[in-house]
């Protein structure tokens, strides 16, 4: 079994279980000057060539990926007494597949990503609220395209820990990484 297809059957059993937003993942990058930063983001794509999630490339995490474009991903189920860390190179995804997705949301999803500068200062909830208006008028009734700044991004997966809860803290890790184009399977003491 690949490590993609364990985390799907985790994210899978997640699901099942009850857990509130199974595919909310914690984004950490780092920063053109080395900061790092973390942020929740959900998961809105998997398979073999990565985890994808989605979000506006002006905003503080798209011009930290921009920078280092590598970042760490961290899911955690504390009903299961689970978490599974994820590490790689990102890059963008296709705009077909952006434009895709982008079209399957929410018109008022649609909408916000032309309203929200995201990560910008703003003066008030006001003005978010005011541009929100400006961009439905603008719209109307026809369809939303895809703002050129909103996209998909790929985290190509070099490294993934699987971590489970144990009695007396001898928790279960197992570390997959990719070593010479192949899967090398280690067990980590925790």
């Amino acid at each position: 079994m690949t490590p993609i297809e364990q985390l799907t059957i985790w994210l899978q059993e997640a699901h099942a279980s009850g857990v509130q937003q199974p595919e909310a993942m914690c984004l950490a990058t780092v920063d053109p000057d080395g900061a790092p930063s973390a942020r929740m983001v959900l998961l809105r794509g998997l398979d073999e060539q990565g985890l994808v999630f989605y979000t506006n490339s002006h905003s503080r995490k798209g011009r930290a990926l921009a920078a280092h474009p590598r970042a760490a991903l961290t899911f955690h189920w504390e009903p299961l007494g689970r978490q599974v860390r994820v590490e790689g190179p990102v890059s963008a995804v296709a705009d077909s597949v952006s434009d895709a997705y982008f079209a399957s949301r929410a018109r008022p999803s649609q909408l916000a990503a032309w309203a929200s500068d995201q990560s910008a200062v703003i003066p008030a909830r006001e003005h978010l609220l005011q541009r929100y208006g400006q961009e439905a008028e603008r719209f109307g009734d026809g369809p939303v395209e895809r703002p050129p700044h909103w996209r998909g991004y790929r985290v190509a997966v070099m490294r993934i820990e699987f971590w489970e809860h144990g009695a007396h803290r001898l928790h279960d890790r197992v570390v997959h990484r990719i070593e010479d184009g192949q899967w090398v399977v280690e067990r980590l003491a925790p």
